[in-house]
């Protein structure tokens, strides 16, 4: 990042022509994006069984009118708005979600790529507004949306919506500061807060980076007081528009976190998502490790090939979470003309490879001394793998790659000497020799033979269109040059980080999460939960280790599931049924003393009429006796059981009790004698109901919508209306228009005091007015401990 401007005035414009460049870099893009952008494959895992039904659920609701704030579809209900993985607050989703009301798979990996490819034209920008040569451009550009973590886990939707954020917010900072602008500084602002929103690890690194880059930006000036000044503008300009997009939805999911499942992360904890030192040999072996699939070709660590050989790691990580590789191309660049020779130690760049140094120090976690340092840093122990920093450091070593590319094309690279070649000879070669140890030790020598010849090829490669490429641009033939290095990169980095289990699995694979799926059984779960819907029953179903991305085709299919997939739920309703983040196998359906199983109290409370199980249902719950359920099919898919025992969603009972909704949460025991049909339980003294006349009474649904619940009563002795819904103080309720409070009931589900008579009830999510309250709650309470 250049110096800050002392004025206002633009730097000069670049001389290489913009459009040109942004056509090689789209070309390689949608050359590299085909196999999904052609709906062959898709992007599988997180991508589809999270974040698709997330795009779903958002494109069905707005396109019925209803709000996406609070979902039914999945653990009984939970807070969207306050959810960072629900995609509402995303502009490239949330824009797919308003223009078709049911998009397949092609739009949302559509979405994720362009979203890459959007960040490689910021990085073109960012090259231009420096002068730097197309060629380094190109190659920055490309490295960076299809190597390292965005290619080898573009399944984690979030954290590559946040890596695309960052490259466009760094070129928007990079203008605010050499320009002295408010306008960009407000655009960055409005990116970074975009950014944030992803409330992830990848947006956490991202902010620390830009933050660095800004603070070495203006120390490094000429006159850093100057510079400071004229930065001040820009800088306010950019908190302000930060603040204007993030701080709502950071509040409701700091206020949903308090009261969710989400555990402290401590040192210790987080250190077993560190990236092992072997893994840095991807950087130059793309596929060493057999990352790529099939699972069990994979050798390395923590796989038990790995470990069976060096011991126990004590490491979590999937296969695809240590991939490095971004092109060979930029990778021989930034080991020979940046370290070797010097060249990242020049001022014009040092700032980055001291960011990238920082983050692949952090990346490594527990292999290094310097990660608890870094681990004190405010909101790194919100998360639990090292690891992901890959995604920040792939984008950074891109840059560097392109910088030294630029300096190679301009004859303006550090010369070398003889005892740089030793040098840089005896890197590659250590590294290769330290491969085939590795592979020939753990016994994985066939599977490391072919992504060592192919780097071997790729380098040759790499090394020839260079030459050819420095040649070119020498003799004023830049664009010519950009073309070479661009189709160079794009065969590097379709042969080495292309379509595999990790990132690309056949469409039809998916069938099920499709809003027209004719599934066998989520079709009968649809007949089937017709059939008994009736004017106060909304019966709910489960789905439980039928596969990975099972869960969540809830929300696709608008079926009320117990269950779901997410990292991040509501803490009491995890504690109450057990639920927890994912149920992909029999063994993930977990139990808890108030729902031991599927013959419980609390299942019948949930409405729980049926159940989808991969494997029988005696193997899931073992307390389940003959006649507890009744098998009513079996599928291609899963079997089928009913709940006769079901409660209705709504009830109206007249007698309330105060019990001990914690104590009832760990015994798993009820009050003797409980019967939820006529009793309401309460964590209060009850609040006084008028008598009359003891006549029957009935309570009916009369609309139910995402966040809005209507209730028709009859009631002529008045009593307790309970609604079996998840309860959630966020949640308010009316009768006959005017506010009522609202109950916590039955340890999990609301409930409101009705007077005699008629009267019609409405059920509100209201997060706004929620989070205001707890903001409130929580400044009442500190000014409280202040002023004791």
């Amino acid at each position: 990042m250049s110096e800050p401007a002392l004025d206002h005035a633009s730097p000069p414009r670049a001389r290489w022509p913009l459009a040109s460049v942004f056509c090689i870099v789209a070309l390689a893009w949608f050359a590299l994006s085909w196999p999904w952008l052609s709906g062959a494959v898709t992007i599988p895992w997180d991508a589809k069984a999270h974040f698709h039904p997330q795009l779903q659920f958002l494109a069905s609701a707005w396109h019925k009118g209803l709000s996406p704030f609070w979902t039914p579809y999945v653990f009984s209900g939970s807070p969207q708005v306050a959810d960072p993985q629900s995609l509402i607050f995303s502009p490239s989703f949330a824009l797919i979600a308003a223009l078709n009301p049911t998009p397949d798979f092609r739009w949302s990996d559509g979405a994720v790529l362009g979203t890459l490819l959007a960040g490689a034209f910021a990085i073109i920008l960012l090259f231009r507004d420096r002068d730097w040569h197309p060629a380094g451009a190109v190659v920055a550009a490309l490295a960076f949306a299809f190597g390292a973590s965005a290619a080898w886990r573009i399944q984690h939707v979030g954290q590559v919506l946040s890596l695309g954020y960052f490259a466009i917010t760094l070129l928007l900072v990079a203008r605010a500061l050499e320009r002295g602008s408010a306008f960009y500084g407000f655009a960055a602002g409005v990116m970074a807060g975009f950014m944030v929103l992803g409330r992830d690890q990848v947006a956490l690194i991202g902010v620390y980076v830009l933050v660095g880059l800004v603070v070495a930006a203006i120390a490094m000036a000429r006159h850093p007081w100057r510079a400071l000044r004229a930065s001040l503008w820009p800088l306010m300009a950019g908190v302000l528009g930060a603040a204007l997009v993030a701080t709502v939805p950071i509040l409701l999911t700091a206020f949903f976190a308090q009261e969710s499942n989400r555990p402290e992360i401590d040192l210790v904890g987080a250190g077993k998502g560190s990236l092992h030192p072997a893994a840095l040999l991807t950087a130059l072996f793309a596929n060493l490790y057999g990352a790529a699939g099939p699972l069990e070709n994979f050798w390395g660590a923590p796989s038990p090939a790995f470990e069976a050989r060096f011991g126990p790691l004590d490491l979590y990580l999937a296969r695809n979470m240590s991939q490095l590789y971004l092109g060979l191309l930029p990778m021989l660049l930034i080991l020979t003309v940046g370290i070797v020779r010097g060249a990242l130690l020049r001022r014009e760049i040092i700032a980055l490879s001291a960011a990238a140094a920082i983050v692949l120090i952090y990346a490594l976690g527990r292999y290094t001394p310097g990660f608890r340092l870094l681990f004190e840093l405010p909101g790194i122990d919100f998360y639990r793998r090292p690891a992901d920093a890959l995604f920040i450091l792939g984008a950074l070593l891109a840059l560097l790659g392109g910088y030294l590319t630029h300096l190679v094309m301009t004859d303006t690279a550090p010369r070398a000497r003889p005892w740089h070649y030793a040098i840089e000879a005896a890197i590659f070669l250590g590294a290769l020799g330290l491969a085939f140890w590795l592979a020939w030790t753990v016994g994985r020598l066939p599977v490391a033979a072919m992504p060592l010849l192919i780097a071997l090829l790729c380098a040759v490669l790499s090394l020839g269109a260079l030459v050819a490429a420095r040649g070119l641009s020498l003799r004023g033939s830049g664009l010519a040059a950009a073309i070479v290095l661009a189709a160079t990169l794009t065969v590097d980095l379709s042969v080495n980080n292309g379509p595999s289990e990790s990132t690309a699995l056949p469409s039809q694979s998916y069938e099920v999460l499709r809003a027209d799926s004719k599934n066998e059984t989520i079709a009968l779960l649809k007949r089937e939960t017709a059939r008994t819907a009736a004017p106060d029953r909304r019966d709910r179903i489960e789905l439980a280790g039928i596969g990975f991305h099972w869960p969540n085709a809830s929300l696709v299919h608008e079926l009320d599931n117990t269950l779901g997939y997410n990292p991040l739920r509501l803490g009491l309703y995890s504690k109450a049924t057990g639920a927890e983040d994912h149920v992909a196998l029999p063994e993930q359906r977990q139990f808890s003393p108030l729902m031991p199983g599927y013959r419980s109290l609390l299942a019948d409370m949930l409405g729980l009429r049926f159940i989808a199980t991969g494997v029988p249902a005696e193997q899931i719950d073992k307390r389940l006796k003959p006649g507890d359920l009744t098998q009513i099919a079996r599928t291609k898919d899963a079997y089928v059981y009913e709940n006769p025992r079901a409660l209705p969603r709504v009830l109206l009972v007249t007698q309330a009790q105060k019990v001990d909704f914690d104590a009832i949460l760990t015994s798993g025991q009820w009050p003797q004698g409980f019967d939820p049909k006529t009793t309401v339980l309460l964590d209060r003294t009850p609040p006084p109901v008028p008598t009359g006349p003891a006549q029957p009474g009935s309570v009916i649904i009369t609309d139910y919508g995402t966040t809005e619940v209507s209730l028709r009563v009859d009631a002529p002795r008045g009593g307790f209306v309970v609604l079996n819904d998840v309860w959630h103080h966020w949640w308010q309720v009316e009768i006959d228009g005017k506010p009522a409070e609202l109950l916590r009931a039955n340890v999990l589900f609301r409930a409101v005091a009705v007077p005699p008579g008629r009267s019609t009830l409405r059920f509100v999510f209201r997060p706004f007015e929620g989070l205001f309250e707890d903001i409130g709650k929580r400044l009442r309470a500190e000014r409280t401990k202040l002023q004791g």
